[in-house]
């Protein structure tokens, strides 16, 4: 039977005069035309998570449709786009003044992989050092350039799963598969992050003496969009005061939990993303 971990104190604990900024402002910035909806499950996943302000950055052609499907409480900021409808260059600016009054970016859900779109993501993440969940295609954009990683001062958690992993860092997938816990420990200390190694019990590691297995989720989260929601919950907690590690670790903890709950009433078949944020709730109770 596995034993649940309780969430830091300061998670669980809210001042009575507190205040929405108290708990974290998160850009989202993701999302292009096929893929709107990987914006939003990041957004929602964070705000369940108890984040109190969550922007998505999308492209300005979708706005309409992701405020459509949106739950009332996330917000967008349409941003200028490309051709295809993937971010574009042009949107830099805009992106740096709004994270002037933002605390944590998540960077990556369902941006696609226009040119232009991977070289504004290693501008953003070379170039601005504020805290960062780095996932999906933005780890796609960063593989061979991996200069702007070097360059990011502030804490970072990256979210690959073992074929992002292998390509991010130029290693064999047959090695990251076989070494999971030696190349994810030691790429993390390279490049002074916190990396997620997704998959069966998800590998949390900040390259140094910090060290987590996860032993929640089932393999009914290997669907659409459960790694957009992965993101969110590390966004939120980082928002929210936890250390890169910390945040990593009880996301990695609380998501597989949240996956168990849902799987219980809708099977691991029938369990989609949406079921995995619906059940975040129940999760941070159990943990509480």
């Amino acid at each position: 039977m596995l034993k649940l971990m309780r969430l830091p104190a300061r998670l669980l604990r809210r001042k009575a005069d507190s205040h929405k900024a108290d708990y974290g402002r998160i850009l989202v910035l993701a999302g292009s035309p096929r893929f709107s909806g990987a914006a939003l499950l990041s957004a929602e996943a964070a705000l369940r998570s108890g984040a109190g302000l969550v922007t998505v950055g999308i492209p300005a052609g979708i706005n309409a449709a992701v405020i459509k499907n949106k739950t009332k409480e996330v917000m967008t900021l349409p941003l200028p786009e490309n051709k295809d409808g993937t971010l574009s260059m042009a949107a830099l600016s805009k992106i740096k003044s709004f994270l002037e009054n933002a605390d944590i970016l998540i960077i990556g859900p369902g941006l696609g992989r226009n040119k232009s779109t991977w070289a504004l993501v290693r501008k953003i993440v070379g170039g601005l050092n504020l805290p960062m969940v780095i996932d999906a295609d933005a780890l796609n954009a960063l593989s061979g350039n991996l200069k702007a990683l070097k360059r990011h001062k502030a804490q970072v958690i990256l979210t690959p799963h073992p074929k992002e992993m292998a390509n991010l860092f130029g290693i064999d997938l047959e090695r990251v598969k076989k070494s999971r816990k030696l190349v994810a420990k030691k790429c993390a200390k390279d490049y002074n992050s916190t990396i997620i190694l997704k998959g069966h019990q998800s590998i949390v590691t900040d390259g140094g003496s910090k060290f987590y297995i996860n032993k929640t989720g089932n393999s009914g989260m290997a669907t659409a969009g459960s790694g957009d929601v992965l993101s969110g919950i590390a966004g939120a907690f980082l928002g929210q005061g936890l250390d890169a590690f910390n945040a990593a670790k009880f996301a990695a903890y609380i998501h597989g939990l949240a996956g168990d709950i849902a799987a219980e009433d809708k099977t691991q078949m029938g369990m989609i993303a949406s079921d995995i944020i619906e059940r975040i709730p129940d999760a941070l109770k159990k943990s509480s």
